[in-house]
């Protein structure tokens, strides 16, 4: 295949039940605009119908529930409004042509309880402080040491999980995708330097796998395999997770996973070629791949030569209401401004001109 050649990325096919037209999929990304309340505004609606052209919207990182937040005016769907509001996207995305998943994400102790509903203690699988600090309303504060989940409080997060993916679908959502990756709960039970545990959920590879697979198993068994994704992310330090044993590890926690039948895989990839061929070969279903900094050709290669199905772009989405057309038509792209990610507003949100209202390119 040509170096240049995009051809595979614009094949139709399908993340389980749910049919995607291409194969270039929207990236979850975190934005901070949501209300003090966890309830996603007609300003959100906006910007993710704004990209609906993508083959999927995978949502920014949603908690399950109170327990769930770790970051300010991120969005939750545990309660009638955030439900309510999220009906309000789903609505803007689908009259916009486009399918979008909500990413089901608990931070676990990636937190601080001046940014969640009810102040209290971040929770984890131990009573393990991250490296680092959360920003919060009142500045940068170091995040304090999390409160070990005792083994019923661990069935309830399970239960908050499955509990949020059915109100996702009442929401209108097409599915879920459960975070399982970058440092946040369901990854700090699969690192040893952040579960310490000596039950069920610790010490042996069969047994730090278990929450993830518990909960990917209530996730479809609520609301249908064929509607739930999972993100997993081999080899990431991110938020302060260490992980030794990834060639073990994560060929396991596949091949748990696989007997699921789950809509999709979600792969962040960190440059191990090995492992990804590994994981690749025991995942049956769709694998969607994400390459930090990689160019299109590179992803489309992933395709054409079946290191992946889907690809997901993030930075590139953020910047590219139109990022499709964009593409296809071989127009330069926008440049994503990093200094307003998370400044909230319309201010680099919404703003991103399309190819048809602005012929220059936004720069950072």
């Amino acid at each position: 295949m040509p170096a240049t050649d995009l051809s595979p990325l614009w094949q139709p096919t399908h993340a389980g039940d749910i049919q995607l037209p291409h194969r270039l999929v929207m990236a979850p990304m975190t934005r901070d605009r949501s209300t003090a309340e966890g309830v996603p505004t007609e300003l959100n609606a906006e910007y993710y119908a704004q990209r609906a052209s993508t083959a999927l919207i995978i949502s920014e990182g949603t908690q399950p529930s109170p327990d769930g937040q770790g970051y300010l005016l991120t969005p939750g769907i545990h309660s009638p409004e955030q439900v309510a509001g999220w009906r309000e996207v789903t609505d803007a995305v689908h009259a916009a042509g486009g399918r979008i998943v909500l990413q089901l994400m608990h931070t676990g102790r990636i937190a601080h309880p001046d940014n969640t509903p009810h102040g209290r203690q971040p929770v984890a699988p131990s009573a393990v402080r991250p490296a680092g600090v959360m920003f919060t309303a009142t500045g940068p504060q170091e995040m304090p040491e999390p409160r070990a989940l005792s083994l019923d409080e661990v069935a309830t997060t399970v239960e908050d999980f499955r509990r949020a993916a059915a109100y996702a679908i009442q929401a209108g959502a097409d599915g879920v995708e459960v975070h399982g990756a970058n440092g946040y709960l369901i990854h700090q039970f699969l690192s040893g330097n952040a579960n310490h545990r000596t039950d069920r959920y610790g010490g042996s590879l069969a047994h730090r796998i278990r929450f993830a697979v518990e909960v990917a198993t209530a996730v479809a068994d609520e609301i249908g395999a064929g509607r739930t994704g999972i993100r997993l992310s081999p080899g990431n330090p991110y938020n302060d997770i260490h992980e030794d044993d990834v060639h073990a590890l994560y060929p396991a926690l596949v091949r748990a996973l696989a007997p699921l039948d789950l809509a999709y895989l979600h792969l962040i990839h960190a440059g191990d070629e090995p492992l990804l061929a590994t994981l690749r070969s025991r995942w049956p279903g769709t694998l969607v791949l994400n390459r930090p900094g990689a160019d299109l050709p590179t992803r489309a290669l992933d395709v054409a030569e079946g290191r992946a199905d889907v690809i997901s772009v993030g930075a590139m989405a953020l910047a590219n209401p139109d990022l499709v057309d964009r593409i296809r038509s071989q127009a330069p792209l926008n440049t994503a401004d990093p200094a307003t990610f998370y400044s909230g507003g319309a201010t680099g949100y919404t703003d991103y001109p399309t190819r048809t209202t602005h012929s220059t390119p936004r720069t950072a």
